[in-house]
């Protein structure tokens, strides 16, 4: 628990603290806390010599501050009550002291002589309640004298002191990092984990594990003689005391299998536990220590962990949900544990809407071709509840079993088109939505289900149904007698009012309608291609629409290569997390982490970033305000409505399937297109009219300037025109930016926020402060200095080299929209270089489906030798591994390797084959990323290029 957290679950236990001294009848002290005139006649309460009068005055001041009111003015009197011998009043008094001390911090400082006193008291529970209490006055000025008392706690010989004392380490580290490290604290505390008293081990252990993640250091130092002492510590202490060491016995990396082995088996017994905390801590560290251990024990424990598991889902709803979301990771993790376990997690009628929810993914996450059939008729009853949204996700579930289990696609074909015959509306809909995706996967196999789909094309009014169906209309309408029908009936009189998901699915199933029947569509495609290029703002509408004109106005055969081109099918996404993702997740089960289903970096944020600084001359430095974040940056946040999507027209060239910048509700990067003049129109529509079907305002300026390329036209930016790039400098990146200013006001302040991307990558400050304004036809460089936030990468989103940007200027209030864009290979790190030894391990481990492989030719002259594209490479933060001639050739291969500064790292191995006298070379990139490695190979096909 955090220490804010502590002193609020303190202030919050007043009451309780109140009516435990002298029994219960002590409630009266809450009523009529609101009398006028009761400060005066409290005041002179705390200053009588009647010593029962002084008490219930103290009680009455603690029910007050209990209840909100403020009775801070009583401060000197209540502290003048400290000399006593009653424990019970002094821990009211103390209470009110570290509620009042940080806005009294002088007269907090009257106390100092009674805690120091105190420290030194007879009584353990008095010396306990003394340090502990100056651990929560969060004063810099008492902290000064805690040391000393704290130095002492931490030897007394009584261990409800020393535990006492190990707590407050944390506090005070929190507070003063060096000074617990100067005065040899955390030693005291690694010591503490060797203390007779399974309480104190647990103590020392909970502070030491909160003080390593606050500082992010190791500070948890086990041995082999410190491990047996947690061991035998885990049999004897609390139960929240075993959560804290199963905790740092799962962060504990043991030297073999034997000592795995042992540890597990001292663990396994936790396993039991009515602490379910308890048990999912047993459970994190027996799941990391299973790697280690032999195939045998393996399976013994996969047989163990099953029970404890399916025990937890008895429990109240909320600590199912817990369980739940926890088994979700350790299902993808080693489904093996549960997978004849599935009737456990059928949802009862009882259960709540969000136990069912998670219940029903991990039934999709255990079915298989052995139980597919007692789960489609679970999931077709679940179909056919009440709840609604309860009803989607079970017709989707039957969508993602058929795309995971090919042997039950026709069963779950079946389930889809007795659940249409229902007719109920939602479910029509997203079975519709679901047989499309089934088609994707299973090309060619069930098509014969369309006509029952066509029967109910005039209850579709849900955008994702309406795209999907008008999706199986254009893919097979060759197989569809009236499909151009169809979707003239049903959906083009209504297209300029329909969403833009399926404003672009009309337009592409109606150019595919077209390719496969040009003498019956040409008046249907020329009407929808009008309408997506003249009768709407939509850019990115306008610019696909002007994309088919020309393809279709050029060649025919290009375009049907193009848009009927062979497709990828879709893959299972039953286990959709990153396998390092879910390493890491795993490590993190029984904490919020694994609720999240995010790493703790991701909503935990534990130190400020820097400011940003100006080229040119000596800025003015901003504090990194959170005020001015949530406030300034959150008013661009409130653009609505179509001023935004005009703003939104950077040069990105974006899709709207990205993550919305600043919950926007969808930014478009494209920039408007001009429609400009249109040869011959449409008329004939295959014969090479329509050319000039609409240009990028501005395109022609985009790369003027290499190194800094434009990002924002002054028209988007109200004046204000930027380029930037990305460098990346002594291990950071920055992004260098040039801003002109053509419109007629100066600007000075302006504030900038990122898009989430996929590096999480954000400016370091939220604002651009220039020394002096920009005058109307000025111009001035500017370096932002970039970090990476966890909480800013687009889980799920493609990757793109783009970052979404959002500027507002401060002195007008305009808000603007750009991309930047920037190479993978400014990311690498300069210390990339992979162990020689451990580089074809390292290749070999990585699945061949994850290789990108190209032919870089017309090298330039300077890389004519293997010793010229280690050094260029090498000077790119590509770091040469090793080189050998392939035998029986003139060739010879190089191997080298890369790695992102990003968090977490992504590694990159590299073979680059090259023919003595040939300036081309084959270059392979692998990567346990799959969607980053063709990025890569890219980025460094570049390098050898420039």
């Amino acid at each position: 628990m955090s220490i804010s957290s502590t002193i609020n679950q303190i202030t919050r236990n007043a009451r309780a603290a109140v009516g435990q001294i002298g029994g219960g009848s002590d409630s009266r002290f809450f009523h009529n806390t609101s009398k006028k005139g009761e400060t005066h006649e409290l005041r002179e309460e705390l200053q009588s010599q009647n010593k029962d009068k002084k008490r219930d005055a103290v009680k009455k001041v603690i029910a007050n501050m209990t209840v909100g009111k403020d009775v801070s003015m009583l401060f000197t009197d209540v502290v003048n009550c400290i000399q006593t011998a009653n424990v019970e009043l002094k821990k009211l008094v103390y209470l009110y002291i570290i509620n009042y001390a940080k806005s009294n911090p002088d007269l907090a400082l009257l106390a100092v002589n009674t805690f120091c006193k105190d420290a030194n008291d007879a009584n353990p529970l008095i010396r306990a309640l003394a340090v502990r209490t100056m651990g929560c006055i969060r004063v810099d000025r008492i902290v000064e004298y805690l040391c000393e008392p704290l130095a002492r706690a931490l030897r007394d010989d009584d261990p409800y002191v020393r535990k006492t004392a190990a707590v407050c380490v944390a506090k005070l580290y929190d507070i003063s990092p060096d000074m617990v490290e100067d005065r040899g604290f955390l030693d005291v505390l690694r010591d503490l984990i060797c203390d007779s008293n399974p309480t104190v081990v647990a103590n020392a252990v909970a502070a030491l594990s909160e003080i390593q993640e606050t500082s992010g250091q190791d500070v948890i130092l086990i041995t082999g003689s410190v491990l047996q002492k947690l061991l035998a510590a885990l049999n004897e202490c609390t139960e929240w005391g075993q959560v804290y060491i199963l905790d740092a016995l799962s962060r504990y990396e043991p030297a073999d299998e034997v000592e795995a082995e042992g540890i597990v088996e001292r663990v396994t017994p936790r396993l039991q536990h009515a602490n379910s905390a308890v048990v999912m801590s047993a459970i994190k560290v027996v799941l990391g220590y299973m790697e280690l251990c032999n195939p045998d024990v393996v399976r013994t424990l996969t047989r163990k962990l099953a029970p404890p598991l399916v025990t937890l889902l008895n429990s109240e709803p909320e600590i199912q949900y817990v369980a739940l979301r926890n088994i979700n990771l350790i299902v993808q993790k080693r489904p093996a544990i549960l997978e004849h376990e599935i009737k456990v997690f059928f949802c009862k009628y009882n259960d709540p809407i969000y136990v069912k929810m998670e219940k029903l993914e991990i039934i999709i996450r255990l079915a298989s071709d052995r139980n597919a059939e007692q789960v489609l008729l679970e999931l077709k009853e679940y179909a056919q509840e009440v709840d609604v949204d309860f009803v989607r996700r079970a017709v989707r579930a039957i969508g993602r079993t058929a795309i995971k289990l090919e042997r039950a696609a026709e069963r779950c074909i079946n389930v889809l088109l007795e659940l249409i015959q229902t007719k109920v509306n939602y479910v029509v809909q997203e079975a519709i939505i679901v047989i499309k995706d089934i088609f994707r996967r299973y090309p060619n196999r069930y098509e014969q289900v369309i006509a029952a789909l066509c029967e109910n094309l005039e209850t579709l009014d849900e955008p994702e149904a309406k795209a999907s169906m008008i999706w199986i209309i254009g893919e097979y309408a060759d197989r569809i007698e009236n499909a151009d029908e169809l979707l003239d009936s049903f959906f083009l009189d209504s297209f300029l009012e329909e969403t833009p998901q399926v404003q672009l699915q009309l337009l592409t199933a109606t150019v595919k309608i077209f390719l496969k029947q040009p003498a019956e569509t040409q008046a249907l495609v020329q009407r929808v291609l009008n309408m997506a290029t003249e009768g709407t703002d939509n850019p990115d509408l306008r610019d696909r629409g002007f994309i088919y004109w020309r393809l279709l106005s050029h060649s025919p055969q290009v375009a049907r290569a193009v848009v009927l081109g062979e497709k990828p099918t879709i893959a299972d996404d039953t286990f959709a997390l990153e396998p390092a993702l879910l390493d890491q997740l795993i490590h993190q089960l029984a904490t919020l982490s694994s609720i999240y289903h995010k790493p703790p970096e991701a909503f935990v944020v534990r130190m400020a970033v820097p400011v940003g600084h100006v080229t040119g001359g000596v800025g003015e430095e901003y504090d990194d305000d959170l005020e001015y974040l949530e406030g300034e940056i959150g008013v661009i946040g409130a653009a609505k409505g179509p001023s935004k999507q005009a703003a939104g027209s950077g040069n990105g060239g974006g899709t709207g399937g990205e993550v919305d910048l600043l919950d926007l509700g969808g930014v478009d990067e494209a920039p408007p297109a001009t429609t400009g003049g249109k040869d011959g129109g449409l008329d004939d529509i295959l014969g090479g009219g329509g050319s000039n079907g609409g240009g990028t305002a501005g395109s022609s300026q985009a790369n003027t300037q290499v190194d800094r390329p434009l990002v924002c036209t002054p028209e988007q930016g109200g004046g204000i025109g930027i380029r930037a790039a990305l460098r990346q400098e002594g291990g950071g990146i920055f992004c260098d930016m040039t801003f002109q200013n053509t419109g007629p006001t100066p600007f000075q302040v302006l504030a900038i926020k990122f898009n989430v991307n996929t590096f999480g990558i954000t400016p370091a400050s939220p604002q651009i402060a220039f020394p002096a304004p920009v005058p109307q036809g000025g111009a001035t460089n500017y370096v932002l200095p970039l970090t990476f936030a966890p909480s800013m990468v687009a889980s799920g989103a493609p990757p793109s080299l783009q970052l979404q940007t959002a500027v507002k200027n401060m002195a007008s209030g305009h808000v603007f929209y750009f991309a930047i864009p920037y190479d993978l290979s400014v990311l690498f790190a300069a210390s990339g270089q992979t162990d020689r030894a451990g580089f074809i391990p390292a290749w070999k481990a990585i699945d061949d489906a994850n290789e990108v492989t190209t032919l870089a030719g017309s090298l330039p002259p300077a890389l004519s030798s293997p010793d010229a594209v280690v050094s260029r490479l090498g000077s790119r933060h590509v770091a040469f591994v090793a080189r050998r001639p392939v035998p029986g050739t003139t060739q010879e291969s190089l191997y080298l390797s890369a790695v992102t500064v990003t968090t977490p790292p992504v590694h990159f191995l590299v073979e680059i084959t090259l023919q003595a006298g040939v300036a081309s070379a084959k270059l392979a990139v692998k990567s346990q990323s799959q969607t980053l490695a063709p990025m890569a190979c890219a980025a460094i096909e570049g390098l050898l290029r420039n």
